[in-house]
């Protein structure tokens, strides 16, 4: 039977704060609801991975799905069931998989036992016993209730469409808060198999905090180097890290020929084993005949960040006679750290000269050597 994702993603994380919502907020260097469908969209056994998201998030949705084959997002409504229901009108028969964006790093062997177990039974969840004790009260208890029946019940959950269909027309609930609950109103038959702690809904910024540090660990430091030289040629003033900087000359080469943005470029893509600049913005391309090179630096950045990875630092080198790199150092390096989106602490422009030694110290160009660290996971 075809197997359907359907991850719902169209609240507005009020609880967690700020402006954007949290299915859109990266963790870990990407949109949260890009690691929840990549956690679903390589699995063998899923056919396809849909998207519900809010009104008017078309363009947040666009952004954080780029290059994952999930169609077109689906508009959701007020409530979860709302959501839900949309959704399951653009899926055939076959079993659907619900999901929340705000569980994010699904385990491939959940999706294996709820699909295993949902062979006999209209449902399956995952879910996990209680381990704190339970009481009622508000600052000040007044009883306990009996953990032993209870279970924290998390998301996928694994439904036949057509049963989910038909509790979702017998719903009586105002505003359930899964698909379990309207499936066992409507008298269907739930069972449950192993959950993770992976699954955790991320709701506090406490929670978001421990997923933080959950995928940082996973990361192992990477550096890169870069280097890049351009002659002087025609008039000034010169591209020296995204700045215009005063000169009587300019400099010749690859698109506006910015030796410090071209050697942090292949500092960062050498990190990530990504190629060079030339393998991504060849030169005998007409289309970077003097292009601007941040669109090359913005593009290395967000190669790592699609892959989770994150900018720890990138150092740079200008070496020349000519022009004076030191009253510039400050705007430059707030350029750069503005293109890579990491604070300017991240960044070190520095400059030397070779003592009027070798092509640069007769003047005849200039070059800029860059290291980058970048930290990423490892994958085989």
């Amino acid at each position: 039977m075809t197997v359907t994702a359907l991850i719902v993603a169209a609240g507005s994380g009020q609880r967690l704060g700020g402006a954007l919502p949290k299915q859109f907020r990266p963790i870990g260097g990407k949109p949260m609801l890009r690691h929840a469908v990549e956690a679903l969209i390589g699995h063998p056994r899923i056919d396809a991975v849909r998207v519900v998201i809010g009104e008017g998030q078309e363009g947040l949705a666009s952004a954080a799905l780029d290059g994952l084959d999930v169609g077109e997002p689906i508009v959701g409504g007020q409530m979860r069931s709302d959501s839900v229901r949309n959704g399951l009108k653009t899926v055939g028969d076959g079993i659907i998989l619900v999901h929340d964006a705000a569980r994010p790093f699904c385990p491939p062997a959940v999706i294996d036992r709820l699909l295993d177990a949902l062979d006999g039974n209209d449902g399956v969840v995952p879910a996990l016993p209680i381990a704190d004790t339970l009481a009622t009260g508000d600052r000040l208890l007044n009883g306990t209730v009996d953990r032993e029946r209870m279970l924290r019940v998390q998301t996928p959950q694994a439904f036949h469409v057509e049963d989910l269909l038909y509790a979702y027309s017998e719903m009586t609930m105002r505003a359930p808060t899964d698909e379990s609950s309207v499936m066992v109103e409507a008298g269907l038959k739930v069972a449950t198999v192993e959950g993770d702690p992976l699954l955790d809904k991320l709701t506090t910024t406490a929670d978001w905090d421990r997923a933080e540090a959950m995928l940082a660990a996973r990361l192992i430091a990477r550096t890169g180097m870069g280097f890049d030289v351009h002659a002087f040629a025609g008039e000034g003033p010169m591209m020296l890290g995204g700045i215009a900087i005063p000169h009587d000359r300019g400099l010749a080469g690859h698109s506006d020929a910015d030796v410090v943005l071209h050697a942090i470029t292949d500092a960062i893509l050498g990190a990530a084993a990504l190629g060079d600049i030339g393998d991504h913005f060849p030169p005998s391309d007409p289309r970077w005949k003097g292009a601007a090179s941040d669109q090359f630096l913005s593009f290395a950045a967000q190669l790592v960040r699609d892959r989770g990875g994150l900018i720890d630092h990138v150092d740079v080198t200008v070496i020349c006679e000519a022009p004076k790199v030191g009253p510039y150092r400050a705007a430059i390096a707030d350029r750069v750290a503005a293109i890579l989106a990491v604070p300017v602490s991240s960044v070190s422009i520095k400059a030397t000269t070779t003592e009027r030694l070798g092509f640069t110290g007769r003047g005849e160009g200039i070059a800029a050597q860059a290291l980058a660290t970048i930290r990423m996971e490892i994958v085989p």
